[in-house]
């Protein structure tokens, strides 16, 4: 019996959270902002084991961008990633120079490998998440405005409505 209501619960959880994203403080721009920071530090989260997942709050406070818009675009991040991880590591091989290597002595060769992998990820996550978050910051911006004004227009069009209707 708490099934249903549950379903209902967190439907209307969910529509309240978009609401709120969508009245944020700042406009469309401080959300677009903090979709692209989201994204920007998703790239390169994996291959440090969670913890640039840290570097959204900081960025945020910095930059002056909306928490729940980076929430939204490292969740994005995180649905995308997989196919971009092989651009990361292609860009992060090419940016790399060929003759690096990570030889520490006291660890085995297969470690060592997985360790140049994750740079790779790490550096070519920090340049392509740089220009995923710069590509998505114009239509994340201009989807945001679009519903606000098709909002605002919503709510104009119900108020004449209203006042047309003669009084009974």
């Amino acid at each position: 019996m708490s099934s249903p209501r549950k379903k209902r619960s967190i439907k209307r959880w969910l529509k309240y959270k978009y609401t709120q994203l969508m009245r944020a403080p700042g406009g469309p721009a401080i959300v677009a902002l903090g979709f692209s920071i989201g994204i920007f530090v998703e790239m390169f989260t994996l291959p440090t084991y969670g913890l640039a997942f840290f570097l959204i709050f900081p960025l945020i406070y910095w930059m002056g961008a909306s928490l729940a818009g980076a929430l939204v675009g490292f969740v994005f991040g995180k649905v995308i990633f997989i196919p971009v991880a092989f651009v990361n590591s292609m860009v992060g091989g090419a940016v790399l120079p060929n003759h690096m290597q990570v030889d520490i002595p006291f660890l085995p060769h297969w470690l060592n490998h997985a360790l140049l992998v994750n740079l790779k990820l790490i550096v070519g996550g920090v340049i392509d998440g740089l220009l995923l978050g710069a590509i998505f910051y114009f239509p994340v911006r201009f989807l945001i405005k679009y519903m606000a004004d098709k909002r605002k227009e919503k709510r104009k069009q119900r108020r004449l409505a209203l006042e047309a209707k003669p009084a009974s």
